[in-house]
């Protein structure tokens, strides 16, 4: 058998047929439902159904096998597109309309995509927004859409994942993971930030106007244009924590919002004004006490020149 050493769970479908070109891409979706690797694999058990996938991954991050590569899986609804790719169902710890997956899914999922490139000669896996790439989605071979704006939006991250530890693996490199280790996710010491979003647009002017709602509810977002789409986010945080905390707080406030996660560079770095900060303060975004001067000082801010614009502010 061709299959991932990642594997927890195996349950062969009769849902398949035989590969006729070597692997070369990998085809993520979203199952649309919370199933463990057993359920998956039994949905794939029935014939009339006429569905199956290589692998699937559970929001615990177990990894189960229904297809072995040799063969195609019936996945994608394009034939082509399933004879050349390795496909892979994740499953959704939150419903419409993002479907949210775990953590632990997305770290087994790109664990799994390490270990397929590198036992099929895959050398750099490309997410290019098309079928061009070798990193592709249901949504673009069917009326579908899978795999979820949340997954969705993680393609450009799994795929500079998958790159960094394939590098790593190819120079001999023993500090940096190699995919091995599912549960591994990369936070801001890899460069990533987290943010909460709350929407998604081609045009920008739409995508201004629902940060300018946010702002008035006191929330501070911005457009960010990133693969073709201005996507409305908050700033980044190196602390999920603490993007979880502000998720909690849009959504109360009736905002359909996620967290997300964007490259720390320089924009997202970028220092805001003091009365900025000091509005933020205001409306709770910073802690209380120890806490808010603390990250505040970690941030770069001056906490007594901020607190002295929050009692400006309040008239005090």
């Amino acid at each position: 058998m061709s299959k991932s050493k990642l594997v927890d769970y195996t349950k062969i479908s009769p849902n398949s047929s035989a590969r006729t070109v070597k692997i070369s891409k990998i085809t993520i979706h979203h199952m649309a439902g919370n199933l463990s690797v057993e359920a998956c694999g039994n949905v794939f058990q029935t014939t009339e159904r006429q569905a199956s996938s290589n692998y699937g991954v559970g929001t615990d991050g177990r990894i189960g096998l229904y297809v072995d590569e040799s063969r195609r899986a019936w996945t994608s609804s394009n034939r082509d597109n399933d004879n050349v790719a390795v496909t892979i169902e994740v499953a959704n710890d939150g419903g419409s309309p993002n479907w949210h997956v775990s953590d632990k899914a997305l770290a087994a999922t790109i664990a799994l995509c390490v270990d397929i490139c590198q036992r099929n000669g895959i050398k750099k896996l490309n997410f290019t927004g098309d079928k061009s790439g070798n990193l592709t989605m249901h949504k673009w071979f069917a009326s579908t859409l899978c795999p979820g704006p949340y997954l969705e939006s993680k393609f450009p991250y799994i795929a500079a994942e998958v790159n960094k530890r394939l590098s790593a693996a190819s120079n001999g490199s023993a500090s940096t993971n190699t995919g091995t280790d599912k549960n591994n996710v990369s936070g801001a010491a890899g460069g990533v930030l987290w943010c909460v979003q709350i929407g998604a647009y081609t045009h920008k002017k739409t995508a201004e106007a629902r940060a300018r709602s946010a702002e008035a509810e006191g929330f501070d977002f911005s457009a960010v244009q990133s693969e073709g789409m201005y996507k409305v986010q908050s700033k980044g945080y190196a602390d999920k924590a603490d993007a979880n905390a502000l998720l909690a707080k849009v959504k109360k406030a009736g905002f359909s919002a996620f967290v997300n996660t964007r490259a720390a560079d320089k924009a997202s770095t970028t220092k805001k004004t003091v009365k900025r900060i000091a509005q933020e303060v205001i409306w709770g975004q910073w802690g209380n006490g120890a806490d808010r001067k603390k990250k505040l000082t970690a941030a770069g801010y001056d906490y007594d020149e901020v607190q002295n614009m929050v009692n400006k502010l309040l008239g005090k």
